[in-house]
């Protein structure tokens, strides 16, 4: 696990998740990002559903997906990979899912 130096974790604030939901025992694991005009729109789940980016982040909030944190840019909420030390899990690094 990465080590949260001086208020920050690697080059972020360690305030950017503005919420880690807790993971259900039967949460699912993104396995792919649907992308629009090369901004990610939607995620692909374990388990083959495809969700918007808004229906991501409320099936988050409740538990549904695991490995992820909720952070906010400009208002708009997104969810983001737990930091972990390892960048092969994060979702930028995903490959894109069908839509």
């Amino acid at each position: 696990m990465e080590q949260q130096r001086k208020g920050r974790i690697g080059s972020l604030p360690a305030n950017i998740n503005i919420m880690n939901p807790v993971p259900n025992k039967d949460a699912k694991s993104i396995t792919g990002l649907v992308r629009k005009n090369g901004r990610i729109a939607g995620y692909e789940l374990s388990d083959g559903r495809v969700l918007s980016k808004q229906e991501g982040v409320a099936l988050a909030k409740q538990g549904g997906i695991r490995g992820v944190a909720i952070a906010s840019r400009n208002g708009a909420e997104y969810l983001r990979s737990l930091p972990d030390g390892d960048e092969s899990d994060n979702l930028g690094d995903l490959p894109s899912a069908r839509d």
